[in-house]
């Protein structure tokens, strides 16, 4: 008997090893996503009609390396009715193209025989830096930038405006708002995503967003659960250690969770960070159930799907563990999806590993079926209302970018200009005066030369943002030397090498500070800078119309503990 039920797995999993296969169908017909049931009763009846490979197939959220899907995607969709596809910028050559690609994928789940509709998903940010469909879209000016306004309603409307044109295009649930607290300068890969240094700000303002975006009919997903304002590495390469005990923890980073779970937020992403004071120094949280059962389900009260972050991060596995190992454990640990972006070769081994697990052990079987009843119930009450599941792909063009968005996302980035040092303010250059740009941001010198066309342009490489090249370093004072204004962009380290440089310089010399201004607090002999707190054509449209005396700027500093250097400010 162990024989042959041995022989029986290990064809099911050479079966799976193309696309996940469809098993054994039941005798009576298949219920509905659309039947017209109460949403736990039908939950509970796809649950009981599925297979075991549509069951597993409903905690995979995955993409795809191109512009067009594969076939790989297409197959698993129509054979296992996939839970959930995550669209990157390489995904998109234009907005049209993108909407017809969501169509077609959305309308292959659709035609399943339970007819599950696909989670289709982008980082939506806001803010020009963490926005995966960038070009033809509204650039709003980012979280940070709310903060510095410090109006609601500009959040509200930020959800609102980035998730119509989610909509349009078929995206129908958005990895934002970052909730993370920013309570580290340190903190460099959240900065201006973060709203602020702020417990009681983050939450309101992420409240806010939540409803704006709900109103669109898209789907937030607060993260990176428990925070990640306060690591001073980046997930992405490391596991960040934050020493933090659990009674700070729940006062600060806990506290936007909990206000937004106490509204029902309906999803949450774990992010890859290690607490040594609570679980030890090796576990990250989004693999450890004290975090995500005891804490995040037990004792905050979460009721919604809870997501990984992407297991392409090295925080997760460390080097350590396989994508399939790191899978099985992240579902065991509590999440209810598993966020597997990188190549088709870890999604399978992922997937062959989990159906044979499913197939032989109860257990793993039982927190499968916890997960999905999870999933169905958030696509049940998101999915099957008013709003088309199918983009108009003749609609593109002509709902996106709205105008409303457009002149929204300028007024708010003007709200959010930040004086941080005004002893050269405004700007009044003569026709005589030369004028020198300096930065690594292509709107920064965009926006510059509409306003001050005779400016000449020194631009450098954006990345690495942690260190400058020399020869920038070198020539950067040498060029200055010959013009009366410089205007520098501050976005990051790197920049602020460069920056450094211009310490003896004799002209005008006038900071713009994208990103979170954490660098000004290093360069006090600066005497004139404004914040602006995102990358976006409009962030330096505002910037530059502040800087040459269009508008008072208002902002207020929302990270002001975190600098130290903050004479004069509004």
């Amino acid at each position: 008997m162990r024989t042959l039920r041995s022989l029986r797995v290990r064809l099911g999993l050479c079966a799976a090893l193309a696309v996940p296969a469809l098993g054994a169908l039941p005798a009576f017909p298949a219920p509905s996503f659309f039947d017209p049931l109460p949403d736990g009763e039908l939950a509970d009846a796809l649950i009981e009609a599925m297979t075991d490979e549509e069951l597993l197939s409903q905690v995979f959220f995955i993409g795809y390396p191109d512009t067009e899907p594969s076939a790989f995607v297409k197959d698993w969709i129509r054979s296992s009715n996939l839970g959930g596809v995550k669209l990157f910028s390489w995904n998109v050559g234009d907005l049209t193209s993108l909407a017809s690609s969501v169509r077609a994928l959305q309308s292959l789940a659709l035609g399943h025989r339970l007819g599950i509709p696909l989670l289709v998903a982008a980082d939506q940010e806001g803010g020009g830096w963490v926005q995966n469909i960038r070009e033809g879209c509204t650039v709003t000016p980012g979280n940070m930038a709310i903060a510095a306004s410090g109006l609601p309603r500009d959040a509200l409307d930020t959800g609102y405006y980035v998730g119509r044109e989610l909509r349009v295009l078929g995206i129908n649930m958005n990895f934002a708002p970052a909730v993370d607290v920013l309570r580290s300068a340190e903190a460099a890969v959240i900065g201006p995503r973060a709203f602020s240094s702020d417990p009681e700000q983050v939450g309101l303002l992420s409240l806010a967003f939540f409803r704006g975006q709900s109103r669109a009919g898209v789907i937030c997903t607060a993260k990176h659960f428990p925070g990640h304002g306060a690591a001073d590495e980046d997930s992405h390469g490391f596991l960040p250690q934050v020493e933090t005990t659990l009674e700070e923890l729940w006062e600060t980073d806990l506290l936007p969770y909990r206000l937004l779970i106490a509204e029902d937020i309906p999803a949450i992403m774990g992010g890859h960070l290690a607490y040594p004071k609570i679980i030890g120094p090796d576990v990250p949280a989004t693999l450890s159930d004290y975090m995500l059962v005891e804490l995040l389900r037990n004792r905050l009260g979460f009721r919604g799907v809870l997501i990984t972050d992407d297991f392409k991060m090295y925080g997760i596995h460390q080097g350590k563990m396989d994508m399939a190992t790191v899978s099985r454990h992240a579902l065991e640990a509590g999440n209810d999806m598993i966020l597997l972006t990188r190549t088709r070769i870890y999604q399978e081994r992922a997937w062959n590993l989990l159906i044979g697990l499913l197939k032989v052990d109860d257990g793993f079987r039982h927190r499968i079926v916890e997960a999905v009843r999870r999933v169905l119930l958030l696509k049940l009450h998101w999915l099957k209302r008013d709003f088309p599941l199918l983009p108009d792909v003749q609609a593109v063009a002509r709902e996106i970018p709205s105008p409303e968005a457009s002149e929204f996302s300028l007024n708010s980035s003007c709200r959010a200009v930040t004086v941080i040092a005004a002893e050269d303010l405004p700007l009044k250059p003569s026709e005589h005066d030369r004028i020198l740009l300096v930065g690594q941001a292509d709107h920064f010198f965009e926006a510059g030369r509409a306003r001050l066309p005779r400016a000449a342009v020194y631009d450098f490489p954006f990345y690495p943002m942690e260190w400058s090249r020399a020869v920038d370093r070198q020539r950067l004072p040498r060029i200055a030397a010959e013009y009366d204004v410089v205007i520098f962009c501050l976005t990051s380290r790197n920049s602020l090498e460069v920056l450094s440089s211009l310490e003896d310089y004799p002209g005008h010399l006038y900071v713009i500070s994208a990103l979170a201004p954490v660098h000004v607090a290093s360069v006090p002999w600066v005497r004139t800078v404004l914040a602006v707190y995102g990358l976006g054509r409009d962030s330096f449209r505002a910037g530059f119309g502040a800087l040459l005396g269009d508008f008072e700027a208002e902002g207020r500093l929302p990270i002001r503990e975190l600098i130290s250097f903050t004479a004069d400010e509004g």
